[in-house]
């Protein structure tokens, strides 16, 4: 046989066809394999305790351990890492010992200072009262069936949290109601406005620059 002979067999062998779809298989089953096993490593990060956590206690991210899960929803079921503030959360109801956290027990450390109640507002609001606005809330005693006394402030600067869309078939166009959030301090004050039908108005705590 000679050498030009022997050449051309050598170039027939590594152009061969068959040759280079085995290449292919070969690699689209290692990449395969991979993909399976990238899949079934797919874990999220979420919050464990480090010890049982009762009700009330104010918990920071360092109190908790961040573990690696693969449950479905579990951002949205449990809290993460990066979900804390730095003021830290409020437990609301029992966590035992190396229990995942879930978003439901934990509520805003801003709890334990502010508490949301319900108002209503004589006559029309302004338009400077939206949801994030200061407001005084101000409440005058009713004096007889037709008279009010001086009005007073009975919160300072109360934080709007939305305007209460009227319900019912009847509603007052003369009262407006507000949701505010309001200190703990004040809202046995409030309580009593409302209970005895006190006359109640909001005014703003700044006037909005004009454009």
């Amino acid at each position: 046989m000679t050498d030009s002979a022997s050449a051309l067999r050598r170039r027939r062998f590594w152009f061969d066809p068959r040759f280079a779809i085995g290449i292919l298989l070969v690699i689209a089953s290692v990449g395969g394999v991979l993909g399976i096993v990238s899949s079934a490593d797919a874990s999220i990060r979420v919050y464990a305790t480090r010890d049982a956590i009762a009700p009330g206690d104010r918990i920071e991210a360092s109190d908790l351990v961040a573990v690696s899960v693969r449950i479905e929803l579990a951002p949205e079921l449990y809290l993460s890492p990066g979900d804390v503030p730095a003021e830290g959360l409020v437990v609301v109801r029992s966590i035992g010992e190396g229990e995942l956290v879930p978003v439901s027990a934990v509520g805003s450390a801003a709890g334990l200072r502010l508490a949301s109640v319900v108002v209503t507002i004589n006559g029309q609001l302004p338009a400077s009262i939206t949801p994030g606005a200061l407001v005084d809330l101000w409440a005058a005693s009713r004096s007889d069936s037709t008279s009010f006394g001086p009005p007073s402030v009975i919160v300072a600067g109360a934080t709007v949290v939305r305007r209460v869309e009227s319900e019912g078939f009847v509603a007052s166009g003369n009262a407006s109601s507000l949701e505010l959030l309001v200190p703990r301090s004040k809202v046995a004050r409030v309580l009593e406005a409302i209970a005895n039908g006190d006359a109640m108005s909001a005014v703003p705590v700044s006037i909005p620059a004009k454009g």
